[in-house]
């Protein structure tokens, strides 16, 4: 059974960085590629960005040079490094295994001075 725990999110000033962490247990981690995704108020959930098991990452336009996705396969951990936060950047934050349906809980990002 995939379980999947997102953390590392809070409140942060624009201009400022939080990475989130993902930790995915129930797979074989190393073999799988990653997805980051975004929900807003009042919005539908959306692709941040994805890093495949090659190590090969992919952004959104609206992240890319501000956002940086890595991967710990001995830690079954994927990372979201987010620098220049804009307010528009809050959202909950959730990771997916690519291609299975199963979702965490995820972590709530408010970007606010």
């Amino acid at each position: 059974q995939v379980e999947i725990v997102e953390s590392g999110g809070g409140l942060v000033q624009p201009g400022g960085s939080l990475r989130l962490s993902c930790v995915v247990s129930g797979i074989d981690f190393s073999t799988r590629g990653l997805g980051w995704y975004r929900q807003a108020p009042g919005k539908q959930r959306e692709w941040v960005g994805q890093v495949l098991s090659t190590g090969v990452t992919n952004y959104a336009a609206s992240v890319k040079g501000r956002f940086t996705i890595s991967r710990d396969n001995a830690k079954n951990t994927v990372y979201l490094q987010m620098n220049s936060l804009k307010p528009e950047d809050t959202a909950v934050y959730y990771c997916n295994v690519l291609g299975r349906p199963t979702w965490g809980q995820g972590t709530q990002v408010t970007v606010s001075s």
